[in-house]
Order: structure tokens, then sequence, then C-alpha cells
């Protein structure tokens, strides 16, 4: 972890108080893994907002690609061949989805020391 490298070891040597060390030293270290991260989890959450709005277990009062795939295939539309029904909400999921798990995965890339190509 950031908090055993030498380098902090060697800044509280100095006599930095925890502070210092951690808003110039660590943060800055972490910020860009965490954002990242952040971006990777924002596809998570709105994948499990769709599914659970589509399984019937979402706010019925709040429009949501979920909620617009759970009337879809409540009404029937995918029996019938209604596809404009179902479609565009799920190609709307799937983009998105891929989106911000392509943003995240390049941004872990660009920004994780461990990952990043020579």
């Amino acid at each position: 972890s950031v908090k055993e490298r030498p380098f902090i070891e060697r800044i509280r040597a100095i006599g930095a108080d925890d502070k210092t060390i951690m808003m110039r030293h660590i943060l800055p270290n972490v910020f860009p893994l965490v954002f990242a991260n952040t971006i990777l989890v924002t596809a998570v959450a709105i994948l499990s907002e769709t599914t659970l709005s589509f399984l019937g277990l979402g706010d019925v009062t709040r429009s949501s690609w979920g909620m617009m795939l759970h009337y879809a295939f409540q009404s029937g539309a995918a029996s019938t061949g209604a596809y404009w029904y179902f479609l565009p909400p799920g190609i709307c999921v799937v983009l998105v989805v891929l989106a911000f798990t392509f943003l995240g995965y390049s941004f872990d890339e660009i920004l994780n020391p461990k990952l990043r190509r020579r």
C-alpha cells in the first residue's frame, strides 16, 4: 500500500504530521485509482438498477430503462414481435454500460502505474 512505501517513512522521519502526509503525498497517489474504479462501479450500478427494475423490484413512480423493459415484457411485447418496445431501452443499457466499462478500463490503464504500457 502507499502508506508503507519508503518515501512516506522518510517524510514521517523528517517530522511531517499525518494531515500533511495524507493530503500532499498519499491522496495524489491514490486518487487516480479511485477515479477509475468509480467509473467502473457506475457501470455496475446502472446494470444493477436496470436488472432490479426489470424484475419488478424498482420504483414504479420513476422512469428507467429497467421499468421500460419490465412493462414491455409484462405486456407481451416480446411474444407479439413488438420489438420497438424493448429494443431501444435494451440497446441504450448495453451502450451506456459498455461506454462506462471501456472508459473505466481506459482510465485504469492510463492512471494505474502497474498497468501502464512501456
